[in-house]
């Protein structure tokens, strides 16, 4: 499959200046480039912004970030360590403008206020959804900073069980799949940020399933996350994006902090 027929070429116009070799070689799960791509459509980045890339990964995100955006990024993950990071950084010639860090969510070595934005692409959710989240990792943000994700979701909300055609695909930590209005509400009642986007990107399963055909093209047969989104078609499977501002005072937060 080349990429000049994919949809996606012309969905992410961004995305055709980067290598698809080196793009396949560093990504993780569905391509990084086109998250990045598209959560940068509802998100303010602007040169010397600092960025917070949380779940990186192997940092092709954050290279997208800093050289489309001219930002200073955090590129933070636990399962990729900071020296195999620092390397492909400097291959990328953007040591001094990206700053690898190893590092578990819910234990970041940060300051508060310190952050312009907090980006995640397809890793939030697998650390995100406790109710008190939101709130510490916003703490991060400066006043009026952003928050933005783009994770695998759902179009809308299942019931105890997934539908028939996707139970023989069916792991147990896809229950961390959600719709946006999920996402929305989760943040909104915390109070700790003030949602402004909780969307649906429209053909996300079939871009998925394309970068599945370009990232797998040496497969015979279609592997097993490529028959679960042909079989759903787009009924369930696709990315949520949720992009959120945090107040920017104390006295816009909807909820008083708790003070022992």
């Amino acid at each position: 499959m080349n990429y000049d027929d994919t949809s996606a070429y012309q969905r992410f116009p961004r995305s055709r200046g980067y290598d698809l070799s080196w793009v396949i070689e560093l990504g993780m799960g569905p391509n990084p480039i086109w998250l990045a791509e598209y959560l940068s459509e509802s998100i303010t980045l602007e040169p010397g912004m600092k960025v917070l890339d949380l779940g990186c990964g192997k940092a092709a995100s954050s290279v997208f970030f800093a050289r489309e955006f001219d930002v200073e990024v955090w590129a933070t993950d636990l399962w990729i360590d900071a020296e195999s990071n620092t390397q492909r950084i400097a291959d990328a010639g953007l040591s001094e403008q990206i700053h690898p860090v190893h590092a578990e969510a819910h234990s970041l070595p940060f300051e508060t206020d310190f952050f312009d934005a907090v980006v995640s692409l397809d890793a939030y959710h697998y650390f995100g959804t406790s109710e008190t989240y939101i709130g510490n990792v916003s703490s991060f943000l400066k006043r009026g900073g952003e928050i933005g994700i783009v994770v695998p979701g759902l179009r809308s909300e299942l019931g105890d069980e997934p539908p028939e055609h996707l139970r023989p695909f069916w792991y147990w930590d896809f229950w961390t799949f959600h719709s946006p209005e999920w996402w929305w509400r989760h943040w909104d009642r915390s109070g700790k940020v003030q949602v402004h986007t909780a969307d649906w990107l429209e053909d996300g399963w079939r871009y998925w399933m394309e970068w599945n055909l370009l990232s797998g093209d040496d497969k015979k047969a279609p592997d097993e996350e490529s028959q679960m989104l042909n079989g759903d078609a787009g009924r369930n499977l696709g990315f949520t994006r949720c992009v959120a501002r945090r107040p920017l005072s104390h006295d816009d937060e909807k909820w008083p902090t708790f003070q022992p």
